[in-house]
This record gives structure tokens, C-alpha cells and sequence, in this order.
């Protein structure tokens, strides 16, 4: 900044650490040295790009935050219910709350299942709010005819949408270069994108949130019919320079994403 001449306003600039707890209890009394004797304590949380991040990334103060915004609109919605029809009552309450509960919801993988607990409550009374059903009253039938994935699927459908379209498109970089495609022998296997899953030297839970280590355990386990590679790609790792002009996997964006839905619909209502 100082090499822009641009000056610091402290009462604008957020200093945060993240960490293991056991990782910031060593860090006695930190504070961050600014020009012109400024320092700035650390926050417990921060706000970017709409997402509030702690110091220990469980996300539950924006989960805390998602809970407080979404049951204003549903209790909304439950005062005008009356007057509107099913589909408009659905419609609403797709773009007010399912809009928040599936913004960045990719950062959710693998949370703990009391915080995903919390966000599934959310998805049930918005369902409750829509159908008209009692508090008590089960709600899986109804999130069911609905036709909403729950809320662990919903994370696995953005990662799995991510992870497809950096197979097929090398897009974004960023994640199609953690991406790692293994090589089979000419087997059945063969005819079918597998990611190598890299070792992981952690033992950490938090280690398995990030996209490098999970997606390829979520793409592994997509049905065949998902995986495919398409007749002009081999079933090799396509260059730089091919994989601008041919795909990589049989399906078009649209059919993989109606039938990827399909599949997790099956894993959140079983038959």
C-alpha cells in the first residue's frame, strides 16, 4: 500500500488467524504492527465474498448467520402461504433460501454433522412452509415429492458439478490442476474417467474438506454411466492442446447434471 500511496483505515481492516485450536493457543497476544502506531487485534471471524469465516473454519458463525436470514424469509412465507398457489410457494422459497443455502456451499464438504444438521433444519422448514405440514409431522416425504436433494447432497452435486467441468473443460485452472486422471490397463475400468486420489500424510478430519482430496473419492464413486469417456478422447489424460478441441467425457453438461441428480436423489431417499 505504501508503495501505491494509499493509506490504511483501520477501522476498515480486519485481521484474522485460522488455525488449529491447539495451533493459536500457542500465539500469545498477537498483533499486527501497522505504520503510524497502528495495531490491529485479530477477529474471530471475518466476512468475504458474503462468507464469514473463524479462526478454526467451522463455519458456524455463517451457518449461524444463514439460520437467522432464511427463517425470516420462511416465516414470511408462512404468513402469505395461504394466498399463493404450490408452485408459487415453491418457486419463492427456491429463490430465497435454497439461493443461500447453495451459495459457496461447495466450503461445507465434510463438516461435522451437527453444523450440516443446522443447515438441513433450514431445508425442512422451508419445506414445511411450502406443503403446509405440521411441526411434528415428518418432513422426508414431503422434501421427496418436492424433488430437493438434502443438504449433503447438494454439496456433493456442487462438488461433483466443479469436478466435471475441469475434467471436461480445464476450467477454472485453480482446480483442474489438482486433478489427477489414473491410468488403467485395457480393462472395463478403462472405459471410465478415475482420478487418482492422492495419499493423504494427515490425519486431520479438516484435511478431507478440501476439493484436492475429496473429489476424486466423490467422483470414483459416480456410476459408470457418468464417468465415460467420450468416442474421440483416449483414455489417457488428453494434452493441453487436444483437450481446447475434444472432450474428455461422453456426456454434455446438461445430461450429466440431470442424470447426476438423479443419482443423488436415489442416495437421499433410498428406495
Amino acid at each position: 500500500m505504501a508503495s501505491n500511496f494509499l493509506s490504511l483505515n483501520p477501522s476498515k481492516t480486519e485481521f484474522l488467524l485460522i488455525g488449529l485450536p491447539a495451533q493459536l493457543a500457542k500465539i500469545d497476544n498477537p498483533i499486527l504492527s501497522m505504520p503510524s502506531n497502528v495495531n490491529i487485534k485479530p477477529v474471530s471471524s471475518a466476512r468475504n465474498l458474503g462468507l464469514i469465516f473463524d479462526s478454526n473454519l467451522s463455519l458456524s458463525d455463517h451457518i449461524s448467520y444463514l439460520s437467522k436470514s432464511c427463517f425470516s424469509h420462511i416465516r414470511d412465507l408462512r404468513r402469505i402461504r395461504n394466498t399463493l398457489d404450490h408452485t408459487t410457494a415453491r418457486t419463492i422459497a427456491t429463490s430465497l433460501i435454497h439461493s443461500k443455502l447453495d451459495y459457496c456451499n461447495s466450503l461445507f464438504l465434510n463438516l461435522n454433522s451437527q453444523q450440516l444438521n443446522r443447515l438441513q433444519l433450514i431445508l425442512n422448514a422451508s419445506a414445511r412452509a411450502v406443503t403446509i405440514t405440521p411441526k411434528f409431522h415428518h418432513i422426508t416425504p414431503h422434501l421427496k415429492s418436492l424433488h430437493w436433494l438434502k443438504i449433503t447432497e447438494r454439496i456433493h452435486y456442487k462438488i461433483l458439478s466443479l469436478t466435471y467441468k475441469s475434467l471436461q473443460y480445464n476450467q477454472p485452472t485453480s482446480l483442474s490442476s489438482l486433478l489427477t486422471i489414473q491410468e488403467t490397463r485395457s480393462t472395463r475400468s478403462s472405459a471410465v474417467v478415475t482420478l487418482l486420489r492422492p495419499s493423504n500424510p494427515s490425519r486431520l478430519k479438516i484435511t478431507d474438506r478440501s476439493f484436492y482430496y475429496h473429489a476424486p473419492v466423490l467422483w470414483n464413486a459416480l456410476p459408470k454411466n457418468l464417468r465415460s469417456y467420450s468416442s474421440t478422447s483416449s483414455s489417457s489424460k488428453l494434452s493441453s492442446e487436444t483437450s481446447q478441441t475434444t472432450s474428455l467425457l461422453e456426456l454434455s453438461p446438461t445430461l450429466f447434471h440431470k442424470k447426476l441428480k438423479t443419482h443423488l436423489f436415489l442416495n437421499s431417499y433410498p428406495p
